[in-house]
């Protein structure tokens, strides 16, 4: 629900209600600046008119305001002086020391809202010029929750959801899956691509790109990636961390702690959005994903993502791990609250198996002791058991967690 203040009135035309809002709204009312980053098309423009339609509305994606702000940016800000939406703020990044200077001058919170998909070079020039002046808010693509009550009438059955992926433009448009997110990553690749980094061969970076997703779920290898792709290790490296800039992937860290055991130090890979993946694996349908290989993967994607998202929504970093030694003990994610870890264990079978239980209570037992342990599957019952074990069906996990 939109808080509905002075400094945070409704949009009449926005259709679903995202859950960051009221944490948005919030931010507003304690600093002069908001900056919401994420990938394109997660709809960050939506959510700031929404929150904010008293602004004015300026998209540095047009080349007439690109240049007015670029060549004269003291009168760019005149004009804006009270205030605005600042949209692809990554465009003109100079135009932050700007605006600090104008919400230094102005001395009062609730004054501008940026947005920017590039998260790297747009935190670099945030934290220079705005530090201190600005909340950092991650909007991602609709959560499951988002879906359900947005659109109500979907069946949303899991394959689908894979399949689908959760950009809020394939929802609101109707439009089918492979030509949306084919377009996607082609205007990704010709567009964010060439202004992010000099890459002389797109076509080996399609093939990367593939071979990632091909690596759904997998510990990185750095150097099987850039040998099977043809490349060197440090291209390698490069590249994954050009992919996580502009929010196509992330890595999940391991579980560090002073303990005697050998962990897997290495991070696992996961795509933003599964749907992303699944058209980059080639999938054309969603009845493929109940067969294919990476199914599995896929679904743990989907879980991990789904949670990410709970926490980003809420305004909290992503403190997300995973866990595996060097004889295979492994817990597919760990949670983080306070000083306490809750394990958890993400199955695509709707079949709840014994064996599900062998990674979390192996933690518990011999990493560290869990008030709750929780095992995410595809089936619908939802149960406690004995020893603190919670299970679940992936749609009803966030809930879980709170």
């Amino acid at each position: 629900m939109v808080l509905t203040s002075p400094i945070c009135t409704p949009y009449d035309g926005f259709m679903i209600s995202r859950t960051i809002e009221s944490y948005v709204c919030r931010c507003f009312s304690v600093y002069p600046v908001v900056t919401i980053t994420g990938p394109r098309q997660s709809g960050k423009t939506t959510l700031a008119k929404s929150c904010f339609s008293h602004l004015p509305y300026v998209n540095l994606e047009s080349l007439e305001n690109r240049q007015f702000a670029t060549e004269d940016p003291v009168a760019f800000m005149r004009k804006y002086s009270n205030g605005a939406i600042i949209d692809e703020i990554q465009n003109v990044p100079e135009l932050t020391s700007y605006i600090q200077v104008a919400v230094d001058d102005k001395k009062q919170n609730g004054l501008f809202v940026l947005t920017g998909s590039r998260q790297f070079s747009l935190m670099e020039k945030v934290s220079q010029s705005l530090a201190g002046r600005t909340a950092i808010v991650t909007l991602l693509p609709f959560s499951l929750e988002e879906i359900s009550e947005g659109y109500p009438n979907l069946k949303n059955e899991t394959d689908e959801l894979i399949f689908n992926g959760f950009y809020p433009r394939l929802y609101d448009q109707h439009i089918e899956p492979v030509m949306g997110l084919s377009d996607y990553i082609a205007t990704y690749i010709e567009k964010d691509l060439r202004q992010l980094s000099q890459i002389q061969n797109l076509g080996l970076f399609q093939k990367f790109l593939k071979l990632c997703a091909g690596r759904t779920g997998q510990i990185l290898n750095a150097s099987g990636l850039a040998e099977d792709t043809g490349i060197n290790h440090k291209t390698a490296i490069e590249w994954i961390s050009l992919l996580e800039s502009s929010y196509i992937l992330f890595r999940l860290p391991p579980y560090f702690a002073n303990i005697s055991k050998r962990l897997i130090k290495s991070p696992k890979l996961y795509f933003y959005d599964t749907g992303l993946a699944a058209n980059l694996l080639g999938i054309e349908n969603h009845k493929q994903i109940e067969t294919h290989p990476l199914r599995g993967a896929l679904f743990e994607n989907l879980v991990i993502s789904e949670i990410l998202k709970y926490r980003l929504n809420g305004g909290k970093k992503s403190n997300l791990s995973y866990f595996r030694d060097a004889k295979g003990h492994e817990v597919d994610l760990l949670y983080q609250m306070a000083d306490k870890i809750i394990p958890i264990e993400i199955k695509s079978s709707a079949t709840i198996r014994t064996d599900f239980f062998k990674g979390i209570n192996y933690f518990d037992k011999h990493i560290l002791p869990s008030d709750k342990k929780i095992i995410v599957y595809d089936g619908e019952r939802d149960e406690k058991r004995s020893n603190n074990t919670i299970v679940t069906n992936f749609r009803s996990i966030t809930s879980r967690l709170s």
